[in-house]
């Protein structure tokens, strides 16, 4: 799952692989310029910059919505499939990887908004054998302070993706080898991006509700949305409607557990033709769950980072709290991106990212200025290690005149 690289990688398949990396984007205002023809400038400068990346860094196809003061574009890049001139249509089903993160996160504020739950509460309470689980707080788990080990991580996880790609995983399977390990560290003393929180996020979730967590999903979020193509599908779900393109993956899922990128021999070999990439549109994303396995469309992903970051589904007081409870990547710079419950912020936008079974999602919406920007692409990593929608949305975020600082680093 990628946001980090923004901050997740789900990945696997997230690309298959399963490292989490950071490419967080640190958004600062700064003056937007005008344009006065019928299309807005920032679409053009902006679309030149995208065809061409995806030109070299081998990404079959991308899709890009904006809603902003400065004028809405909706466009599809390349194509659905490899070897195809088959255009994606906009309106494309895709897996939006961790974003998922933050339907999670957003029932369980509601549940606590509810009284059914607290932020100080013990995961213990709800989920026994949880190494810590009598100091991790349902507070820790959304803001990703918990310690607990991130299950995509390891070495014998990324080898059975590639080796069974069918393979339907259980939330038993997942936390065993999340246990199986050391935690990072103690509860609240670092920040460590882990699926296994969202993971134990979704069990509670289940239990307090008494719904399956898709069922809880769709009736407390998309459904009071109005949105009809958004959902989390059953673990044992592969399958992604029509319409829809198909997704790649680089390399393996082993290969790229540690470091997003390939080695330089394989990246040239990709390059000249010789390395092709693996279709993984339906491979199992059960392994994501309740932390990566949503699936959606451009425009309605868009409408549910509206109303989560600009108001709807808490009250004032707790949508406030969820927007300032933010742990600063780089501890030294407060206004470096942020991690705060069940969501990211950069600058003035605040969403998520996301990677899984060859898509790449960024989902961000910016309350000050009413902006919305949301891209996804058909591949999670590219052979030189960028995730696509990341980069594709730091081009439109730079032409609507807003600047990008990035930070790229390799978590534990």
């Amino acid at each position: 799952m990628a946001l980090l690289r923004l901050f997740s990688k789900l990945r696997p398949a997230f690309a298959i692989g399963a490292h989490t990396s950071a490419l967080l984007f640190a958004l600062a205002l700064s003056a937007c310029g005008g344009s006065s023809s019928s299309e807005p400038s920032y679409i053009s400068s902006s679309r030149a910059q995208i065809n061409q990346l995806l030109v070299t860094t081998l990404t079959p196809g991308a899709v890009v919505y904006v809603q902003s003061p400065q004028g809405d574009w909706l466009e599809s890049f390349g194509t659905a499939q490899r070897g195809t001139s088959m255009p994606i249509p906009t309106n494309a089903h895709f897996r939006v990887g961790s974003v998922t993160k933050t339907w999670t996160g957003t029932v369980i504020l509601q549940l606590i908004q509810e009284g059914k739950l607290n932020l100080s509460d013990p995961v213990s309470k709800f989920v026994p054998n949880v190494p810590n689980g009598d100091a991790i707080t349902i507070q820790q788990l959304l803001a990703m302070r918990s310690g607990l080990y991130n299950y995509t991580r390891d070495p014998g996880f990324n080898q059975t993706l590639d080796s069974q790609p069918d393979k339907i995983w259980t939330t038993a399977e997942m936390l065993a080898i999340a246990f199986n390990h050391p935690v990072d560290f103690a509860p609240d003393t670092s920040f460590g991006y882990s699926n296994t929180n969202t993971v134990l996020l979704g069990m509670i979730i289940e239990q307090i509700t008494g719904m399956s967590a898709a069922a809880a999903i769709q009736a407390r979020l998309f459904a009071p949305l109005g949105t009809t193509e958004t959902y989390l599908p059953a673990q044992t779900d592969t399958s992604l409607p029509a319409p829809s393109p198909h997704s790649y993956l680089w390399g393996t899922n082993a290969e790229t557990a540690t470091t997003p990128a390939l080695s330089p021999a394989r990246q040239a070999a990709a390059r000249n033709g010789t390395l092709q990439p693996t279709d993984v549109t339906n491979a199992s994303p059960s392994w994501g769950w309740t932390a990566g396995s949503g699936i959606s469309t451009i425009k309605e992903l868009a409408a549910f980072a509206q109303r989560m970051v600009g108001g709807g589904y808490l009250d004032a007081e707790l949508q406030a709290k969820r927007l300032s409870t933010c742990t600063p990547l780089t501890p030294s710079n407060p206004n470096s991106p942020g991690y705060c419950l069940g969501i990211a912020k950069f600058g003035t936008f605040y969403g998520h990212n996301g990677q899984i079974n060859g898509f790449n999602t960024f989902m961000v919406y910016d309350p000050t200025t009413k902006t919305t920007v949301v891209t996804w692409a058909t591949t999670a990593d590219t052979p030189d290690g960028q995730a696509p929608a990341d980069a594709i949305a730091r081009i439109v975020i730079n032409e609507l005149g807003k600047s990008v600082e990035i930070i790229d680093e390799d978590q534990p």
